[in-house]
Formats: C-alpha cells, structure tokens, sequence
C-alpha cells in the first residue's frame, strides 16, 4: 500500500492507530483551550455574536489549498467547543441534553474509525452480533424474552412503534395525552393515519378516567362506520419533556385491556430508571405496552445518538422484513449469513451499540444504578433550596430530575426574560415549560457529579437576574 500524503491517513488499518494518535491530541488540546475561552455553560453574546466568531474564524469553509489535518482540527475543535453549550457545566440545564460518559465518548471513536456499516453482516461481523446480544439484554429488562432495534432516538423509536401498528392491524387511531412528545403526532401524520386523538391532560399526567371515555366514545363512534374500526393506540409517557412526570402506567394498561387497544410507552427519559432499584418501581406496568421507547443519550450518558424500541417478541418485529439482493439475497440468509436489513428502516446505520455495550459492560448495573440515583437524589436537593427560598416557588417535588420553578413575585413576559437574559450573557441554560397555566423555568438535570454549591450557584445567578 502507497504512503497517502499528509492528511490523507486513514483511520482504520494497521497504521490506523498511529495516524490518530497526534491527531487526537489536537483534538483534546482544542476541547480544553475552548472551554477555557468560553468559561461558562455556554458562550456570552447570544446567536448573532456566536455566529459571527464562527464565520470569521471558519472562512473560506471550502478553501481553493487545504490548510492541513492539525490546523483545521485545531481551529474548528476550539471554535465548536469556545461556542458550545456545555451539558457537563451544572449551569446547562435546560434540555434532556446529558454529558456523555468518557468512556462512551471513546468508543465512540472507535466505532467511527472501524466504521462498521449496520446494513449488512459482511459490512460488520462482530458489530453485529455485538447488537443482537445488548439489544436482547436490554429488552429483557422489560420483557422476558424480548428484542430491540437501535434507533437515532425517541423520535424513530415512536415512528417505528407506530409503524409496527399499523402494519399488524392495517389502520391505527392513535389517542395520546396533551403531555405526549410532539414526535407521536408527527409519526401519525408521516404515516398518514388518522389525526390523533388528544386526552387534555391538565394536571400534567394522563388520567385512567379520561382515558376511559375518550376510548368510549371512539369505540361508540366506530361502530357507526362500518365493518373494520380502527385499532386504538394508546401511547403514554414514562418522562414528560415538560416536567419529567410518569403517567399511572398500570391503571392506564387496565384500561387499554378494557377497551381492547394496544398500548405504546414513551420511556425516552425514564426508562433507564430500571436499572435502579430504588426508581425501577415508578416504571411498573411497562411490560404490559406492545412496545417501549428508550432513550440512552438521556439518562444514560450516552453521545448522540442512543435510541431503542423494544417489544415483546422478536417476530414483533417481521413487518420490517426487507431484502434488496446485493445486501441479503436470498441464498446468502439461507447459507447462515445473517441479515440485518429487517432491524432498522435506515440502511446504512453507525455501530451505536459499541458505547452503549462498553459502558454496560464498564459500569455494570450497580454503576448505572449509582448515577441515576444521584442524578435523582440532586434534582430533590434543588427543590429543597427553592423550597427554602423566600423569592422563589417550586412547581412540585421532581419525580425524575427536572424542577420547575419562578420567582414568585414574576409574571410569565418577566420569567421568559430572565430565561433569556441568562442565556445571552452565558450564566446559565434553563429551559421553560407551561404549567397551571403559567410559564415557569425548568432545569434539567443530568449531570451526576453537580454539588450542592453548584445548584446554590444557579439560584444565585436567577437572583441576579431577578433584580436586574
């Protein structure tokens, strides 16, 4: 093989490792000296200021003479870091936005550097049997002789879930509660089934009751439609984005066994609560769901992306069946070469599963199970300091880790404000969410090791803010 010119190294091969090795050190001098300049959760200025540093010091994006390897990591690395939102800083909050392990950060490197194709086994030997074994393993946290399929996240999980629906009963109405993920009434409108039907869910949970009659008067107004109703499709919610709440699973799965409809649990943010035994209870009747969003780039500290679907059976998952000759053709699954074509609507796919099989393996349950109760442990510390606060109100005792909160004396254009006063001077990233008809704001949180002087910290800067 030719020596390639400088630049042109390729990652992968025997030499592979001795041409990222330097690389690699540009790469984390840049992440430090970029934090190091942005010196907060994210950078001061607001998006006209970030988006000028970035186009003066990223131009020509395209230019005529490259300006070698070290140089463009070096300059892009520090400008992506020196502008990033940092959700390791214990001020960045907002979002279901975790700071990846860095053990799961490496793997991920190594996964990009082999760069196994998940689209067929020839493209991904070992990756793929690497994916049978954590997908089964982490289905049978919910099912006993369950399966998974990786997905990019919540988003796809409950696109396929929909979709798997669908293609079992022909027409699916899907009912959901106002406090459901956006994405659920988007998968419905992609797959063209009926609009949706939306349980008000003013408390912030869906009610059993509610849920009840509004399966009713699906099933009395089918009737009235000829031969075929739709299948009903309950979909309930283990995490709000809003509040972190967990809809009354098992009530809700009585009721779906009631009126004969399936049901489909949104976990993306709680469903790592199973690896604790503390929290694990908060998920009880999951295994009841015909099928179940997870979501490990969440509360699993995993890089983007780190999504799955689980359901109860393998065969659960044969409307996904496809084959296209060059990738599994007929005669090669027959001879024993497995196909991998049925586990994703995506071709070609990134091996995902290495960061989350190496953090498994690293951790263990009881390492998962510590972070996630810490996690917990500091959202309840956060509420007792606001709490505790003369000028602050506390929404209601978090059942994950997200706290919503106000000043007391605020009304909602004064909560909006400080929210954006904070971001534009790079303090603090908290998100916002509408409760009780009122706007409030919202942290996040899922960095395990923050202190309590870091959350004192984040009240003093709300001060701040209030005042000003």
């Amino acid at each position: 093989m030719s020596t390639p010119p400088p630049g042109q190294d390729l990652a992968g091969g025997a030499a592979g490792p001795t041409a990222l090795r330097p690389l690699i050190a540009t790469v984390l001098d840049a992440l430090s000296d970029g934090a190091a300049h942005r010196n907060g959760p994210l950078p001061a200025g607001g998006p006209h200021a970030v988006a000028a540093h970035v186009r003066a010091t990223t131009q020509p994006v395209l230019p005529e003479t490259g300006t070698g390897a070290e140089e463009a990591l070096r300059t892009l690395v520090h400008t992506l870091a020196q502008g990033a939102a940092d959700p390791a800083d214990p001020r960045c909050a907002a979002h279901l936005h975790c700071p990846p392990l860095a053990v799961a950060a490496a793997a991920d490197l190594a996964a990009s550097a082999l760069n196994p194709s998940m689209d067929s086994w020839d493209q991904a030997p070992a990756a793929s049997e690497l994916e049978t074994l954590v997908t089964r393993a982490l289905a049978a946290e919910i099912y006993p002789t369950g399966d998974a399929l990786i997905t990019t996240g919540g988003t796809e999980s409950n696109q396929l879930a929909l979709l798997l629906a669908r293609e079992r009963h022909g027409t699916v109405q899907l009912v959901h509660g106002a406090n459901a993920h956006h994405s659920l009434h988007r998968a419905a409108w992609l797959l063209g089934l009926p609009e949706p039907l939306t349980v008000p869910t003013p408390h912030g949970t869906l009610d059993p009751a509610a849920l009840h009659e509004t399966l009713h008067t699906a099933r009395t107004r089918d009737t009235h439609r000829g031969p075929r109703p739709a299948t009903l499709l309950v979909a309930a919610t283990a995490g709000t984005t809003d509040a972190g709440l967990i809809d009354p699973l098992p009530d809700i799965a009585d009721v779906c066994d009631h009126h004969h409809a399936e049901l489909h649990i949104d976990a993306s943010y709680g469903g790592p609560l199973l690896f604790s035994d503390t929290h694990r209870t908060k998920l009880a009747g999951l295994p009841r769901a015909h099928s179940v969003t997870l979501d490990l780039h969440k509360l699993g500290w995993q890089p983007v992306a780190a999504g799955l679907l689980a359901v109860p059976r393998t065969a659960d998952l044969h409307p996904l069946t496809h084959q296209a000759d060059y990738l599994n053709a007929d005669d090669d699954t027959e001879a024993g070469i497995p196909d991998l074509l049925g586990r994703s609507l995506r071709t070609t796919r990134r091996p995902d599963v290495l960061k989350i099989a190496v953090t498994l393996r690293a951790l263990g349950r009881t390492g998962l199970a510590a972070l996630i109760d810490r996690t917990c442990a500091i959202a309840q510390e956060l509420a007792d300091l606001i709490e505790a606060h003369p000028d602050l109100e506390l929404h209601q005792r978090p059942t994950i880790s997200t706290v919503l909160f106000r000043p007391t004396r605020a009304d909602d254009p004064t909560v909006a404000h400080i929210r954006r006063t904070l971001l534009t001077k790079g303090h603090a990233v908290l998100g916002r969410a509408h409760a009780d008809h009122r706007l409030w704001l919202k942290a996040t949180l899922l960095n395990p090791h923050a202190t309590t002087g870091d959350l004192e910290a984040l009240l003093k800067l709300l001060e701040g803010s209030t005042h000003r």
